[in-house]
């Protein structure tokens, strides 16, 4: 039995520490030979289900069905595909279609997108977390899973067999269907040490399940046997009541939360002295904003950098690392240095050849995490891959004399201004510095003059004084090349993001793109 992989991990806590607490959903705590009984349900009704392409969608928040779901597929041979509830119901239906689901467990509230799948998918089963008259002949969560016979289907052994489909953001055009692998989800015990678990330790999930931060830290969490506590929704004041309530040691947070985090007016009313280590990642953090988040939650940070093709992380910025008043502080720049079995490099972004220390370049990676490939696209596979087998993060970055990786940018984000390469995050650093400013993105739209200008929106920190755009545009000047400063400075109320905190940059780039020309908007 590969004790590496998710079910057997499950299976194994089981029969070592049955009563060992597994995962806690609102007012319900399961322990891992309860958690193992549920899942072995949930598997063998899921073996009762026709299927073709072994996809089983999921409308679902971050709850017990859903860890339930994803281990049953496990354990049953089946591949879990957690849709994004937050699209509207055609998207998700054309999601679904893609997939060619043969089955879909979906939450109430998420009917009128189960309605849609139906449409797409004739004769789909549906099962219904919740009213199950929410969505024509469909059944409950209840009866579903009470229609298994319990009797463990005993998938798990193999590493090539797939068990997880989550789909991209869709921010560059359709969205794909990544699949991952048991082999791709690395749950091996010098990962967990990255995150210094102990027997005692207690994390929180609260990340969408089809964001692989959610997935993926579920996976990590429930290998490494502790006990995960299930938050359907990532806001800050329900992040500080579950630590304090649940005296949460581990918790993986966007940088988004963290930064509302710390911003809470009345955080000091909520006890979190628990915490022990903060995990983040999934966009990006300023030096600034991290270094007052440290200072405020007085627990350790780990950083971890990947993207959804690598399932998770590629690199780490360990917690011995973050220095934020030291000589070494200029590392919370970096996204640290390689995982056990990670080979990154720097690629020139016109001939592929590899580029030595401190040369900026694309980011490419060869590891056991990278995912096999897109569901069903030859075509964005083979461009997913270069001839030697790197898969191309689309990311820019450089790796210094030390071997710490920086990320500079998404390679199309990249803005070029006059003929010179201005990397957004560099500007965004640098403004994240001004004590007014909460939150920051720059991006290019297009200019007449320059080809691209560099644009800012900011988002004023509660109870700052709104600053002036040219005492903003001055405040970089003094810190940055002229060429860099912001033509532009808008001042929002919110920036946009999609479900997992990233911000939407191009939504701000249409935004804030000049009106063409004769257009009288």
């Amino acid at each position: 039995m590969s004790e590496l992989h998710l079910p057997n991990r499950i299976r194994r806590m089981a029969a070592e520490h049955p009563d060992r607490a597994a995962v806690s959903s609102g007012d319900t705590t399961l322990t891992y030979s309860q958690f193992d009984d549920l899942t072995n349900r949930v598997a063998s009704a899921l073996t009762t289900v026709p299927v073709e392409s072994k996809r089983i969608g999921a409308l679902l928040r971050m709850g017990l069905p859903g860890a339930a779901s994803f281990v049953g597929c496990a354990k049953a041979g089946l591949v879990f595909t957690p849709l994004n509830w937050r699209l509207n119901p055609a998207e998700v239906a054309d999601i679904a279609d893609d997939a060619q689901l043969d089955a879909l467990i979906v939450e109430a509230e998420f009917a009128d997108s189960a309605r849609a799948v139906a449409k797409v998918r004739p004769g789909i089963p549906i099962v219904v977390v919740g009213d199950p008259a929410a969505v024509p002949d469909a059944r409950s969560w209840d009866d579903f899973v009470a229609s298994g016979d319990g009797v463990d289907p005993g998938f798990g052994d193999d590493p090539a067999t797939e068990l997880l489909q989550l789909y991209t953001s869709g921010t560059t055009g359709r969205p794909k269907g990544v699949v991952a692998t048991h082999h791709n989800l690395f749950n091996e015990p010098q990962n967990f040490a990255l995150y210094e678990f102990t027997d005692d330790s207690v994390a929180l999930d609260a990340l969408p399940l089809f964001h692989i931060a959610g997935t993926g830290w579920m996976s990590t969490t429930l290998s490494a046997g502790l006990h995960l506590v299930l938050l359907g929704e990532m806001r800050p004041n329900l992040v500080a009541e579950a630590i304090a309530e649940h005296r949460i040691t581990h918790a993986f947070l966007v940088p988004s939360v963290i930064g509302m985090l710390v911003e809470m007016p009345d955080l000091a009313e909520y006890d979190l002295s628990s915490l022990r280590l903060v995990a983040y990642g999934a966009s990006p953090i300023t030096p600034a904003q991290l270094a007052r988040a440290m200072d405020t939650l007085g627990c350790r940070f780990v950083q971890r950098y990947g993207m959804t093709e690598t399932m998770g992380a590629l690199t780490a910025l360990r917690a011995d690392d973050h220095d934020p008043h030291g000589a070494r502080s200029y590392l919370l720049r970096s996204a640290g240095t390689p995982l056990p079995g990670v080979d990154v490099q720097i690629r020139d972004l016109a001939t592929g050849e590899p580029l030595p220390a401190g040369q900026t370049g694309e980011i490419v990676c060869r590891s056991r995490n990278n995912t096999p490939g897109y569901w069903r696209r030859d075509a964005e596979n083979a461009a997913l891959f270069t001839a030697d087998g790197f898969l191309r993060t689309g990311d820019a970055g450089h790796i210094d004399e030390d071997g710490y990786l920086f990320v500079t940018d998404r390679v199309k984000d990249m803005i070029i201004s006059g003929g010179e390469n201005v990397y957004p995050i560099e500007v965004e650093s640098v403004l994240a510095e001004h004590p007014a400013i909460a939150e920051v993105a720059v991006v290019g739209v297009p200019d007449d003059r320059w080809g691209e200008a560099v644009v800012a929106a900011v988002r004023i920190a509660p109870g700052a004084e709104r600053p002036s755009e040219d005492e903003l545009v001055q405040f970089t000047v003094e810190r940055l090349a002229s060429y860099k400063k912001p033509q532009r400075i808008h001042f929002l109320d919110e920036l946009p993001r999609n479900a997992s905190g990233k911000i939407l940059k191009r939504t701000l780039r249409n935004e804030f793109a000049p009106a063409p020309e004769g257009s009288t908007s």
